[in-house]
């Protein structure tokens, strides 16, 4: 875990990491004080729980508190930035689900169609939010029937209660387009952009009209959605063993020194810390391998009984 001393001298610490027994999952733990995350999205979506202290969320259109109890529900793809909402900062455990294990538990429970959406931003879930942290804990003991079990049950919650078929990205009059078309120019020449006039002149239109159009479409402007996608790939690039350094270079960071301000500002801990886990996580997945093929030669042991838990936390 990264520390820093926050304001008066408060520790700063988080953790983010994979668990190998819970595929499509990231975890964040951590107290945060001074750290602020600007502006940015997720691929997938955000299941917080606040455990102290209070968060700041600023969402599209308006701000949100959060506070212990508390349970906070980001779709894909939706603009958002956090901060400390008071002196000693926040702490709080966050799950990151992939889109493909939403969809998975939607479909197992049958009371959605197609890709659900929360349709809360925040909400008071003391039950649920412990939950989320038992989930960690679980992960962190390497208790894999525990962690699985809590963590469908959690999003089982939160989808029963909480969801609803996921709005659609609609795209609106020759502007919207025009945005849409800016953000995939971006997305394939991240390494060497185009200036937004550049940009504009290519598309047809003006640089303030297309700013003003990207900033209605994505909730921000260019040059802080590129950013954004950089770290996004630059993740990926980690995941797959990338050095920080050339993750840097190829997503079009000057140097390692501007990857890690940008990385550690949006994604929560520094990007050498990330790969760090990431490794560990797949030494472990290796090492459970040959367990497990170790595992198939002997004889099968009695059947496991279900507790009923996942059942107990969707109540």
């Amino acid at each position: 875990m990264g520390t820093d001393e926050g304001a008066g001298g408060r520790r700063e610490w988080a953790r983010h990491w994979q668990y190998a027994e819970l595929p499509g999952l990231d975890l964040l733990r951590a107290h945060y004080v001074r750290h602020t995350f600007p502006r940015h999205a997720h691929d997938g979506y955000v299941i917080a729980a606040v455990t102290g202290g209070i968060e700041e969320i600023g969402l599209p259109g308006h701000v949100v508190r959060a506070g212990p109890g508390s349970v906070v529900l980001i779709n894909p793809e939706v603009p958002h930035t956090a901060r400390a909402g008071v002196p000693e900062g926040w702490a709080y455990a966050t799950l990151y689900p992939s889109r493909e294990l939403i969809t998975e538990v939607a479909e197992e429970i049958g009371t959605l169609r197609g890709t659900p959406g929360f349709t809360a931003d925040m909400i008071s879930d003391p039950r649920g939010s412990q939950a989320i942290t038992e989930i960690h804990r679980a992960a962190e003991a390497g208790n894999a029937l525990a962690a699985d079990t809590l963590l469908r049950g959690v999003v089982a919650r939160m989808l029963t209660r909480h969801a609803g078929p996921l709005p659609a990205r609609t795209v609106r009059g020759a502007g919207g387009a025009d945005a849409a078309a800016a953000r995939a120019l971006l997305q394939e020449r991240m390494a060497d952009p185009p200036s937004l006039e550049q940009l504009a002149a290519e598309l047809g239109t003006s640089p303030f009209a297309l700013l003003r159009a990207f900033r209605e479409r994505y909730g921000m402007p260019p040059h802080t959605w590129l950013t954004d996608a950089r770290v996004r790939q630059a993740r990926r690039l980690l995941d797959a063993g990338t050095a920080p350094a050339e993750a840097a270079v190829t997503v079009g960071f000057t140097d390692q020194p501007h990857l890690n301000r940008h990385f550690t500002r949006i994604v929560g801990v520094p990007p050498g810390a990330y790969r760090r886990e990431r490794t560990a996580q797949a030494v472990s997945r290796r090492a459970r391998k040959n367990v497990q093929a170790q595992e198939r030669t002997r004889p099968a042991g009695p059947a496991l009984r279900s507790f009923g838990a996942w059942e107990n936390i969707k109540q």
